[in-house]
């Protein structure tokens, strides 16, 4: 599944990085603490967090992840966005908890 058919699958809303929405999503990963991702977080996953800022851009560069959703409804600072279309890294937001997010992507198969 790519992440531009997560988006028409779950309704979350895309921020920025529009050039990624052809991301393959080959899994999931939530959490909020930037270095536990870096080192346990998989090329190609969905990363579920409620940071915002732009170091979140930097680590999914870094990890090669698909795409970030904020949780929660978070706000994401104009330097992210920027940044994240600048990279191709898709952020897409959601008023859903993290919990409510991952049950809806095992729904869909990704874990």
């Amino acid at each position: 599944m790519t992440v531009k058919e997560l988006c028409h699958r779950t309704g979350l809303k895309l921020l920025a990085g529009s050039g990624g929405l052809d991301n393959q999503v080959e899994g999931a990963y939530v959490s909020d603490l930037l270095s536990w991702v870096m080192s346990h977080a998989r090329k190609g996953n969905v990363w579920i967090t409620v940071q915002s800022h732009t170091n979140v851009v930097a680590v999914a560069c870094l990890v090669d992840l698909s795409c970030i959703i904020i949780a929660e409804g978070v706000e994401v600072d104009g330097d992210t966005l920027e940044k994240a279309e600048e990279k191709g890294i898709p952020i897409l937001a959601s008023e859903k908890d993290a919990y409510s997010i991952c049950c809806m992507l095992n729904g869909l198969n990704i874990r």
